[in-house]
């Protein structure tokens, strides 16, 4: 951790004064520690990692009662709604009479009707149509798509360890890029580019620790990439904290604030597969979770203030997205042409 910054103790105001802020172009270079090999490796024992053949796709909050939420992940076209019990139900997107677009279809007291003919599901095997395995964790929907990822399924998916929801602040971004999961993915195992891709929200970065400094054959919380930094409040008043970087699936990478203010809030970041564009390119929906909890007296205050905050949150996710997915492709666009330098 940068000494300008200093980690806050408990109990005390988190934020902190830099007394000598360093412009952007005399911060410390990066390039040297962020080795392609390392950032290639670490991507590797991630896929490597089984995921159960589960797929983020969406938020919890939003499919609420008697909406359908229609998403095509690889080329597998994919219907979501909520039974009259409130439980989350997915099966094929056709409807198996006509193939009518069941995303488009109502639902009625728990039942999804076709538009078309009338064909009515209630998330359970009827006219062909068979269901998809799903799950909510309360914060993200998951379904299990054992055709695409075929791999060994797993019960459930592969969820984080987070805080309670009912402890914590939530808020989740959305966004689609033209790159490939595994370009998303490797985004985030590059903490090194923080401070210089993303000086409006971060400063004095330092990468303490990383996989190579593991045995490397463990599971994914014994091999991270710990960083120091600080994240920008207005002018040279920052929030310095303590942060781990993980791979628990091949297509999520966790960060946990395991030191200084927040400690214990995480940032999921889920990577989905979609259909190509009209050209072939591959688009990949980013999911990125937020978290965010403390221990301090104040954050009830927060809770409550929720509904004001998470659009907050979401707007500050989107600008530092809106970087990193012209990162993720133009690294997809170096890889298919054969320039990919790492």
């Amino acid at each position: 951790m940068s000494s300008a910054a200093g980690r806050p103790r408990p109990g005390r105001v988190p934020l902190r004064l830099r007394r000598a802020p360093v412009p952007w172009e005399r911060q410390e270079p990066t390039w040297r520690e962020a080795k392609p090999g390392l950032i290639a490796d670490a991507l590797k024992r991630a896929q490597s990692r089984p995921s159960g053949n589960w797929y983020v796709i969406g938020a919890s909050r939003d499919l609420p009662p008697g909406r359908t939420l229609g998403i095509t992940v690889g080329s597998t076209e994919v219907v979501a709604w909520r039974d009259g019990e409130g439980r989350l139900r997915t099966g094929p997107g056709a409807c198996p009479h006509l193939g009518a677009p069941l995303r488009d279809s109502p639902v009625r007291c728990g039942t999804l009707v076709c538009h078309w003919h009338g064909l009515a599901l209630d998330g359970g095997p009827f006219a062909g149509w068979e269901p998809y395995p799903a799950f909510d964790d309360g914060v993200l929907l998951w379904v299990r798509l054992d055709r695409v990822g075929g791999e060994t399924p797993s019960e459930r998916p592969y969820v984080p360890v987070r805080p309670r929801v009912r402890d914590a602040v939530e808020a989740v971004y959305a966004g689609v890029g033209r790159c490939e999961p595994e370009d998303v993915v490797a985004n985030r195992l590059d903490p090194w580019h923080g401070a210089w891709f993303h000086p409006y929200s971060f400063v004095d970065l330092t990468v303490t620790g990383t996989p190579a400094d593991a045995s490397g054959d463990g599971p994914a919380d014994d091999d991270g990439f710990v960083v120091d930094v600080s994240f920008k409040v207005a002018g040279r008043l920052v929030v310095p904290v303590r942060a781990r970087f993980t791979a628990p699936e091949p297509r999520t990478v966790v960060m946990h604030i395991v030191e200084g203010e927040g400690a214990g809030s995480v940032v999921e970041t889920h990577a989905t597969p979609l259909a190509p564009d009209e050209r072939g390119r591959p688009r990949t929906a980013v999911t990125e979770a937020l978290v965010a909890a403390s221990g301090r007296r104040g954050f009830a205050v927060a809770r409550a203030a929720a509904p004001l905050l998470r659009p907050l949150m979401r707007a500050s996710a989107g600008r530092l997205w809106r970087d990193d997915l012209a990162y993720a492709e133009r690294r997809w666009e170096l890889r298919d042409s054969g320039r990919f330098p790492g």
